[in-house]
């Protein structure tokens, strides 16, 4: 009961524009042909599920949004530990091109990949792996740098090495700003492989969106653009999940 109280409480809002989207359909305030009725949508939504219409297009979409950002995760977090001043000369050479990347358009960018690699699966991994490493590897750096001083120091003082020191004083005080990272990450993997995929796709939740708007199925639309804001959601929550589980394990062993 407590449970369903604080989810209630949590997503009180959510609730209230659901009603309220539902109730200003149905007396005439929206027009109905382009703001169908939040039920006329769930409605339609399950009715794909059911025949299988969204099923392949959803598995195809996360496939792609993990894969894309597994590649981010593997290269900018050890990039990022490199960068968080634990190795000076490395993050001196490194830093400055890796800020130049970061601020390059993914969307001019993604053209420019197409030159090379063509209009398949590899090229919008590739666009969800360069949009996603920014993130990780910029909060893993910070959360290094920003490791308490003091503990650092203490941790020495008593003879430790500094591999030692690092596994077990740097990381753990820098996972909380690591998994931020990766949060960030894990939300624009998702949502910017959805404008890949209506850019150059014929499978995937965002060429389904686009398919339907081609085809002026509103309800489509929407069932579609509700499906993505769950899933992004959904992702969300369970690196949310994750982070709470390797930190709290992390608390345990240091304490062991």
């Amino acid at each position: 009961m407590k449970a369903f109280k604080a989810a209630l409480d949590n997503n009180i809002a959510i609730l209230a524009f659901l009603l309220a989207w539902e109730f200003m359909s149905r007396i005439g305030l929206f027009n109905t042909m382009f703001i169908p009725p939040f039920s006329v949508v769930l409605a339609t939504t399950w009715d794909l599920m059911v025949s299988g219409h969204l099923v392949q297009d959803i598995l195809i979409s996360l496939m792609r949004a993990i894969m894309g950002f597994l590649v981010a995760v593997i290269v900018a977090i050890p990039l990022g530990l490199l960068l968080g001043g634990w190795f000076k000369n490395t993050q001196s050479a490194l830093e400055p091109l890796f800020e130049m990347a970061a601020q390059a358009n993914p969307f001019i960018l993604f053209h420019v990949i197409i030159l090379f690699l063509g209009i398949g699966e590899t090229t919008k991994i590739t666009i969800i792996a360069w949009i996603c490493i920014w993130p990780i590897l910029f909060n893993t750096a910070s959360g290094v740098r920003n490791v308490d001083a003091v503990l650092l120091k203490s941790a020495l003082s008593f003879g430790l090495g500094k591999w030692v020191v690092f596994y077990k004083i740097v990381l753990p005080a820098a996972a909380p700003a690591i998994f931020t990272g990766l949060r960030l990450s894990a939300g624009y993997s998702f949502f910017l492989l959805i404008i890949a995929e209506m850019m150059g796709s014929n499978s995937g939740l965002g060429w389904f969106v686009l398919y339907s708007q081609e085809n002026y199925n509103i309800q489509w639309i929407f069932s579609g653009a509700m499906l993505i804001g769950v899933l992004g959601l959904s992702i969300d929550l369970l690196v949310q999940y994750i982070e709470k589980k390797v930190i709290i394990w992390e608390v345990e062993e240091r304490v062991d």
